[in-house]
């Protein structure tokens, strides 16, 4: 007789990818150089315990958010006039706590209203780079200087993107913009947002304390495993990657430093979290600051839930648009960092 208690194969889930990543590159450290499995360990484990109170307080405030139903505050960005809704779009992008890919819906319905188009690449440039989560956790990795620096970024990035669009916005680029059936499925997996007025007091209710139960669970692991993942590559690149080769290729002073963070920020960024301790190698490696700066702003418009959300519904000139933006940005954001610095 079959014995019915065995779980079914079909249901057991695999570890996600950035577990595995992490298992593997452990696995081979400790095959072909034993004696530095026990630092790169160590390293990546002293890394998340430095960190642990900041993304703590990021797991807190994001949970809360969400609980709360903040999500309705966005709506007031696409209210007024239309230099008004740029440059709150962009604060808004670039200070809350949602990612692109989890307002593609809120989105969607703005632009079929007919919300102006500028307002929305505002915030959809500025979104992905910075929000609460992503701030503590560059400010205790890169410094606050660093934090505060990427944040005005985004802002401006933001502005920068729906100035332009607004100005060209009777071009062939921007003329008749949406695709005919726009995809408004989110990438995220959390539930659809509560609608009306935030209730701050939010554990009055069973289904908001159910939504912050779980999006405290879900960003914890999320940071976790990124995390884990990024400290394990940092300790390897201290280790095995030459100063003198990051030095030559992302050193030195001037643009071109700033340019090849730009290009090379797309595919070389994991996502925003991660992307944090690798700049730190980076830097420890001889990075130029403004090479930094420009790989975090290109990586994050460019990374693929930032992309995916832009891409699902606009027409490819618009999305070509976006980049472009996104380009010209952090080539200026990396100037002034580079000057400032």
């Amino acid at each position: 007789m079959a014995d019915t208690t065995l779980p079914d194969p079909r249901r057991l889930k695999l570890p996600g990818k950035a577990w595995i990543a992490t298992a593997l590159i452990l696995a081979a450290v400790g095959l072909f150089d034993p004696s530095e499995f026990g630092p790169t360990v160590i390293f990546a484990a002293g890394a998340l315990w430095h960190t642990a109170p900041f993304i703590a307080f990021a797991v807190f405030a994001v949970a809360y958010l969400k609980a709360s139903g903040a999500e309705t505050l966005l709506a007031r960005a696409f209210e007024g006039r239309e230099t008004r809704m740029i440059v709150l779009a962009a604060l808004l992008g670039g200070l809350s706590p949602f990612c692109s890919c989890e307002v593609i819906p809120f989105i969607a319905a703005l632009l079929a209203v007919g919300a102006p188009l500028s307002a929305v690449m505002a915030f959809w440039l500025a979104s992905p780079i910075m929000d609460p989560a992503m701030f503590l956790i560059t400010s205790g990795t890169l410094g606050w200087d660093f934090a505060v620096a990427k944040a005005l970024a985004a802002v401006g990035l933001g502005i920068l993107g729906g100035a332009g669009t607004m100005a060209l916005k009777s071009s062939p680029v921007f003329r008749d913009p949406l695709r005919e059936k726009p995809q408004v499925g989110g990438c995220c997996g959390v539930k659809k947002p509560f609608q009306g007025a935030p209730v701050w007091r939010f554990w009055t209710e069973g289904p908001r304390r159910e939504t912050f139960r779980e999006t405290a669970a879900t960003n914890a692991l999320f940071l976790l495993k990124w995390l884990t993942l990024a400290y394990v590559v940092e300790a390897v690149m201290l280790t095995y990657v030459p100063a003198d080769a990051i030095a030559g290729l992302l050193g030195g002073e001037g643009l071109w430093p700033v340019v090849k963070g730009a290009l090379l920020g797309g595919p070389a960024y994991l996502n925003g979290y991660a992307a944090v301790p690798l700049v730190d190698a980076l830097l420890a490696q001889g990075m130029a600051p403004g090479a930094a700066m420009s790989f975090v702003i290109a990586g994050g418009v460019s990374c693929i839930p930032a992309a995916i959300a832009v891409w699902a519904l606009v027409k490819p000139r618009v999305f070509a648009a976006y980049l472009g933006f996104a380009f010209i940005g952090s080539l200026a954001a990396g100037m002034a960092w580079a000057a400032w610095v």
